[in-house]
């Protein structure tokens, strides 16, 4: 199954069939748009969270939906740390809670420098991106409540995504000036294996937010989607594009592969990067996309001489 969080306020599940079918499931709903969703560890379970300040969690046996967390503001990411049978939420009241919830109270809460905008946990990394470029990174095994390192983007404009690499060595960014950094969180032997590199670029001067980044489970490379409609796929240790897929009619906000790798599911939907100029609601669609992956498009290859 899989699920989706949308600015109607609901939260829906469908399954995926073995043909790529998709077949509704259930949905839940939320007083105000719901930003983001994580899994429990087990799958029985789906929190949710967004502009009502609410965590909520979603029993799929039960199909009961209950209150277990809240933030002061809305509620941008959030992530369920199985090895600690926690859940960690960051919101734009500047704040990082962890929650057991077996409590109504936050175990703890962490002042960020500014509102969260990205997160990225991959046990024991955790890395947090906020307003004004700031980035904080944890780790969760040793000391959860501290902040292990704090650094400023790579990048020049505001931080849209943040991906913690499948080795935990590092993380990469996206912004919204098309540029993605790959980026170590100690610093590397070899000075070249920081850097930056440009995508979801137009014709001429046009440049587009990077949205979303999501790592292949199985090969380590990673996609990244954008404001310009695009998806690519990418391999950051021979620094290649392994293949550009053909454009949406609109921008992709979001997306994520499945347990095996052997599905990316994209979003595509206005994302107001453009403003309300460009918004028709006549022609807007908002629509889900499943790829089926190619073991060619994802796995790494000799770079080309």
């Amino acid at each position: 199954p899989f699920c989706c969080t949308s600015w109607d306020n609901q939260v829906r599940c469908w399954d995926v069939q073995q043909n790529g079918q998709a077949i509704p499931k259930a949905s839940q709903t939320h007083q105000a748009p719901v930003l983001c969703s994580a899994w429990h560890g087990d799958g029985s379970k789906i929190f949710s969270a967004g502009c009502d300040n609410q965590v909520k969690m979603w029993d799929l046996q039960s199909n009961q939906q209950q209150q277990v967390a809240a933030h002061d503001a809305s509620i941008r990411r959030m992530a369920y740390i199985s090895e600690l049978n926690m859940l960690v939420t960051g919101g734009w009241d500047r704040t990082l809670r962890y929650w057991d919830l077996r409590s109504p109270n936050a175990v703890h809460v962490h002042q960020l420098p500014e509102r969260c905008y990205a997160l990225s946990l991959n046990f024991p990394l955790l890395v947090v991106g906020t307003a004004e470029r700031h980035i904080e990174i944890f780790n969760l095994q040793t000391a959860p409540q501290q902040v292990y390192k704090k650094v400023i983007s790579p990048l020049k404009f505001q931080t849209r995504t943040i991906a913690a690499f499948p080795n935990r060595t590092g993380y990469l960014v996206g912004s919204i000036e098309g540029r993605v950094a790959v980026h170590h969180v100690e610093d590397p032997s070899d000075p070249k294996a920081n850097f930056t590199f440009k995508c979801h670029r137009g014709d001429g001067n046009h440049i587009y937010s990077v949205n979303d980044i999501a790592f292949h489970p199985r090969y380590g490379t990673f996609a990244t989607v954008g404001s310009d409609g695009a998806y690519n796929f990418w391999d950051k240790d021979t620094k290649q594009r392994l293949k550009a897929m053909q454009a949406a009619s609109q921008p992709i906000p979001c997306c994520s592969f499945n347990g095996d790798g052997s599905i990316l599911a994209y979003a595509v939907s206005y994302d107001w990067s453009r403003g309300s100029s460009d918004h028709n609601p006549a022609q807007s669609q908002n629509y889900i996309m499943l790829h089926a992956v190619q073991e060619n498009e994802v796995k790494s290859k000799p770079r080309k001489k």
